[in-house]
């Protein structure tokens, strides 16, 4: 079978992103199919290829994938218009490869949500069998957020939302709150999968195990508690709330606690520079990193920080990359809002759980995480053990592939 995977965010593990597709994408060739991935230049990924661009575009094959990179860079860094821009070039030219290349099944996930309209054509167009793939819920978010507040975009956006899931044969939601959204705007239940991000364990783990690259960001000794934040520094992010705990953490006198935000985004500059206004000498940022090093940051680390603005949407609407990356890793995780993942931290007893924006109960966890480091090496082995038993990505990905594949049967 042919796929024709669009992911306009797709990057390898030499990138400092989410590889979600990379590995998707692989176990599609570990079981015989052909894979063609269409995607643009991510500011924080990398796609493999390193020869020039001829007519916008540039094409490989990485790890037996085939590879289609449109010159579209993007970062999360641009403006809200630049962002638009780059999502509707993106459409419009993989309109063209939907109309013209040779394949049984198209593929498409978001973000941005214009991913599915090259979907939309082949399905409409061509007759293809369609698969869409909903990693966030749009405009639900946006709109949540207070990012986009035009009623005509936001109407717009909605119908795009709605002609991408009637279109689509069959759907794929990241978390349960996503499979519920798409059911809501008329999709049957038999017609949608979870699939939810998987935990990396041949990366993760086998650096947890060993211990051979383990690394700390420059201000961050051995004898420290290091909680880590890997990740866009966004609105999304909320990171406010880990500054503001900070902030607590030094009024209480404890410089043996340090947060360390590995990443970039469009509020980095901000939360620096509000960082040193404070004079918070228990805060470190450090660039993104690819996903080996990423490994030896976490091997080093005692606490993964799975934060998140105070938006409903997000409780039961988002599936983290870093989440999965950090009980990969065997590291408690501390979590700062409700949700699915709430419950899963607290059903397992794999971290601790704080409401939103309360600094006190932040700094406190921060506290009771220092102070007692054997109950926090069992939470990150019940973390462990919750990654192999249920978020195992090879186990994920072969459940994935069965669905994909199986609407060209």
């Amino acid at each position: 079978m042919k796929v024709l995977y669009f992911h306009q965010h797709f990057s390898t593990p030499k990138g400092a992103t989410g590889i979600r597709s990379y590995e998707m994408a692989r176990r599609l060739v570990h079981h015989g199919h052909q894979v063609t991935m269409v995607c643009g230049s991510y500011g924080g990924g990398d796609t493999g290829l390193e020869h020039e661009f001829k007519n916008g575009k540039r094409e490989g094959s990485i790890a037996g994938i085939n590879i289609i990179e449109f010159d579209l860079a993007y970062s999360n860094t641009d403006g809200f218009i630049k962002r638009a821009s780059t999502f509707v070039k993106f459409a419009m030219k993989s309109i063209g490869l939907a109309l013209t290349q040779q394949y049984d099944v198209v593929f498409a996930t978001t973000t941005p949500l214009t991913a599915g309209i090259p979907g939309i054509f082949a399905r409409w167009l061509r007759r293809k069998p369609f698969v869409f793939e909903v990693r966030d819920l749009w405009p639900e978010l946006p709109k949540q957020m207070g990012v986009i507040k035009n009623p005509i975009v936001l109407g717009l956006m909605s119908m795009l939302e709605w002609l991408s899931y009637r279109s689509a044969h069959r759907c794929v939601g990241l978390s349960p709150g996503i499979v519920a959204g798409i059911e809501k705007r008329g999709v049957k239940p038999e017609k949608i999968a979870l699939v939810p991000n998987g935990c990396d364990l041949d990366i993760f783990q086998l650096a947890h195990d060993e211990k051979s690259n383990e690394w700390r960001p420059e201000g961050v000794s051995n004898s420290d508690l290091m909680a880590i934040f890997t990740g866009t520094h966004g609105q999304a992010n909320g990171l406010d709330a880990a500054l503001n705990a900070a902030l607590e953490l030094k009024n209480r006198g404890r410089t043996d606690i340090k947060l360390a935000f590995v990443g970039q985004g469009k509020l980095k500059h901000e939360l620096q520079v509000k960082a040193q206004a404070l004079a918070l000498s228990n805060v470190v940022f450090h660039p993104p990193v690819n996903k080996e090093k990423l490994a030896g940051l976490m091997a080093s680390a005692d606490l993964g920080l799975q934060l998140l603005a105070n938006i409903p949407a997000f409780y039961y609407g988002t599936s983290p990359n870093k989440f999965f990356d950090y009980i990969s890793a065997g590291l408690p995780v501390l979590n700062n809002y409700p949700g699915w993942l709430e419950g899963m931290i607290n059903e397992n007893s794999c971290g601790f759980t704080v409401a939103p924006d309360d600094p006190i109960a932040f700094a406190d966890a921060l506290e009771k995480a220092a102070s007692d480091k054997a109950e926090l090496k069992l939470m990150g082995n019940r973390a462990s053990d919750l990654a192999s038993k249920e978020f195992d990505r090879k186990e994920l990905a072969d459940k994935w592939v069965n669905w994909v594949a199986g609407v060209h049967e």
